[in-house]
């Protein structure tokens, strides 16, 4: 069902979501402050690429005041609209039965999306 889900999720936006958060991550990139903020984009391109059989886990190490203060000023710059984005395709998705199992890996990329510092993806 993973491979299926993903193949759909692919074809219907999938790999535009990607493509615009690698065009993000690497303009971010471009930049020596823009780089730890690029790289948590590319987690997110990841992500949105093949979402079903990930999961999304804390690191291993607790993060600490670094991590609380980078996610801070993620949420304050850009992950407030990328979390609305992805909450109002959840929810879009969400109304509709068949829409359901697409509803929750945007709930999973809205997760991601709010607080991505000292966050890691894992594979089921």
């Amino acid at each position: 069902m993973s491979f299926l889900g993903n193949l759909i999720w692919l074809v219907f936006g999938g790999f535009l979501i990607f493509i615009e958060y690698v065009i993000g991550g690497i303009a971010l990139c471009l930049t020596i402050i823009g780089i730890p903020f690029g790289l948590q984009i590319f987690k997110l391109a990841e992500l949105a690429l093949w979402p079903f059989n990930k999961t999304i886990q804390l690191r291993d190490w607790a993060p600490g005041c670094l991590s609380t203060v980078m996610n801070i000023i993620w949420i304050i710059v850009a992950g407030f609209w990328i979390v609305l984005t992805h909450l109002l395709f959840g929810i879009l998705l969400g109304i509709t039965i068949i829409g359901i199992p697409w509803a929750k890996q945007h709930f999973k990329l809205m997760s991601l999306a709010l607080t991505p510092f000292g966050r890691k993806l894992v594979n089921k």
